[in-house]
C-alpha cells in the first residue's frame, strides 16, 4: 500500500508537487500539477484497497417543476414578460346597484365598461460555461469516469437549484422580487391556537389541525368571491412528516395526513382529496421566523412561471480547451389570481 513517503518519492521523481503548485521541468515546459491529475479522478489506490466506482453526486432537492406550471410562450429573444388582467362594471337599470330592467319605451340603457391592466416583469438571462481541456477528458475517459459529463451534470444541477429558489422565494439580494410563497400580492393569516394554547401543529389534535386547514381553504374560497376552492397544500417538511408519522387516534390506522385529505373541504367542493406535499422553503418563511403553509390552484391560468429552456452554443476549440456556454432566460412567478392563494403562518 502506498505511503506518504512513497508518494513523496512519486513527486520528486516526477517533477510533480503535493500542494497544487506548477512544476517545471530543465527545459522550461510545465508538467500536469497535483490539482490536474486529481480533478480526472485519479487517485493513488493501494493493492489492498477496493475503490468504489460509482459517482456519488451532491445530495440537493427541488421541487419546484412538481409546484408550479410553466408559462412555455417565451422566447430566448423576449426581455419582458407580461400579462393582463381584465375588470368588468356596469350599472343596473331603474335601480344603479340592481337588475337591468327597461321599461318598453326606455332610451336610457346601461352597458359594461371595461378596464385592462398589464403586468409586466423581466426575463433575465442565465448562463454557465462547461470547459474541460483535453488530457483532462482522455485521463477521465482512461479511469472510465466521464468528466464532461460530470461538469454537465453538475451546471444542470445549479440551473435546477436557482429554479427553484426563483420560483418560490424570488431572488431578494440581486432584483429584489420575490415568489409562490412571499409574494406581498397574497393575503397572509394567522393560525389559531389550541386547546394547548399553542399554534403549533405538533400540540393540536386532528381535528384542531383539520380547522386549521379549512379555515386556510375557507378564507381562500371566500377572497375569491366564492369561485375556486383550492386543491393543493404545502408544508414545511418537519410538519409535513408530523402529519405522515401520527395516527388520529390510538385506536386507529389512518395517519392525520390521511385525514385532512380526505376530509377537508377541497374534498367536498372538488370531489377530489387534497393534495399536501413538502416544501422546504416554507420553513421560517412567516412573519417572525414562523412557519408558514400555502394554499392555492396549482393552474397555468392563475400562477405561472416563465421560462425558455436552455441553450448551448457550438463546442468552442480553444487551445487545449472544449468550452461550451448554455444559456437561457429565467422570469419573475406570474400570479395572475393572487385571490386564489392565501398563506397561514404559525404551524
Amino acid at each position: 500500500m502506498s505511503t506518504l513517503l512513497d508518494r513523496q518519492r512519486l513527486l520528486d521523481s516526477s517533477g510533480l508537487t503535493p500542494h497544487g503548485n506548477r512544476a517545471f521541468t530543465t527545459d522550461g515546459m510545465m508538467t500536469y500539477d497535483w490539482q490536474t491529475i486529481d480533478s480526472t479522478g485519479a487517485f493513488l489506490i493501494g493493492e489492498l484497497e477496493r475503490l468504489d466506482q460509482t459517482l456519488h453526486d451532491p445530495l440537493v432537492a427541488y421541487t419546484w417543476a412538481r409546484d408550479i406550471d410553466l408559462r412555455e410562450d417565451v422566447t430566448m429573444a423576449d426581455e419582458v414578460s407580461s400579462f393582463t388582467n381584465s375588470t368588468f362594471a356596469m350599472a343596473g337599470g331603474i335601480n344603479p346597484t340592481g337588475i337591468n330592467w327597461i321599461s318598453k319605451d326606455s332610451t336610457a340603457i346601461s352597458g359594461p365598461s371595461l378596464d385592462i391592466g398589464k403586468t409586466a416583469q423581466n426575463l433575465n438571462l442565465w448562463a454557465a460555461e462547461v470547459r474541460y481541456t483535453l488530457p483532462e477528458l482522455a485521463s477521465a475517459q482512461k479511469l472510465g469516469r466521464p468528466v464532461d459529463q460530470q461538469k454537465y451534470d453538475a451546471m444542470k444541477l445549479k440551473w435546477n437549484m436557482d429554479v427553484d429558489a426563483l420560483v418560490y422565494i424570488g431572488d431578494p439580494t440581486s432584483y429584489n422580487y420575490t415568489g409562490l410563497v412571499n409574494s406581498a400580492a397574497v393575503t397572509t393569516s394567522n393560525v389559531a391556537a389550541g386547546a394547548s394554547g399553542s399554534t403549533l401543529w405538533s400540540t393540536k389534535s386532528p381535528d384542531e389541525i383539520l380547522a386549521d386547514v379549512n379555515t386556510l381553504l375557507t378564507n381562500t374560497y371566500i377572497q375569491s368571491g366564492t369561485a375556486i376552492v383550492p386543491d393543493e397544500l404545502r408544508v414545511p417538511p418537519v410538519q409535513w412528516s408530523f402529519l405522515v408519522s401520527q395516527k388520529v387516534s390510538s385506536a386507529g390506522n389512518v395517519s392525520i395526513l390521511e385525514f385532512l385529505r380526505n376530509n377537508s373541504m377541497c374534498n367536498a367542493a372538488n370531489g377530489k382529496p387534497l393534495n399536501i406535499l413538502p416544501v422546504k422553503w416554507l420553513t421560517g418563511r412567516g412573519v417572525g421566523g414562523a412557519n408558514r403553509m400555502m394554499a392555492y390552484t396549482k393552474d397555468k391560468n392563475r400562477v405561472r412561471y416563465p421560462l425558455v429552456p436552455l441553450q448551448r452554443t457550438p463546442v468552442e476549440f480553444r487551445g487545449i480547451f472544449n468550452i461550451t456556454t448554455y444559456y437561457g432566460r429565467l422570469g419573475q412567478i406570474e400570479i395572475v389570481y393572487s385571490d386564489t392563494i392565501s398563506y397561514a403562518d404559525g404551524c
